[in-house]
């Protein structure tokens, strides 16, 4: 993989940081158009599922922005499912997805 910028490296820790805060299957975090971030972990109650990315998206949203510059995935998976997709190009349009390991590897970048 090429080098990444030190904010999206930023990203990618903060997702980390919220996969391992909670435990959760995954981690995101998003960055928007200011530069502000938004971190999350996924959601599995008996009643709501969304993924870490979609509560980032929905977080940004929630919050105010208008698009985002990037985003990014740590998980165990190997590919990032066409609804978090989705979820970033609704609002991102071109933005870069970052997709990394639990260490923080970065194994692809997806731009939708």
């Amino acid at each position: 993989m090429s080098e990444i910028s030190a904010e999206d490296a930023k990203i990618i820790t903060l997702a980390r940081s919220s996969r391992a805060r909670t435990g959760a299957a995954e981690g995101a975090a998003v960055r928007d158009e200011t530069g502000r971030t938004y971190a999350a972990a996924s959601v599995e109650l008996p009643s709501l599922k969304l993924s870490a990315l979609q509560v980032a998206v929905a977080m940004a949203v929630s919050s105010g922005a208008e698009d985002l510059e990037a985003a990014a995935v740590v998980t165990a998976a190997e590919q990032i499912p066409d609804a978090d997709v989705a979820a970033v190009r609704d609002l991102g349009g071109g933005a870069p997805i970052l997709l990394a390991a639990p260490d923080g590897t970065l194994r692809a970048t997806l731009k939708p």
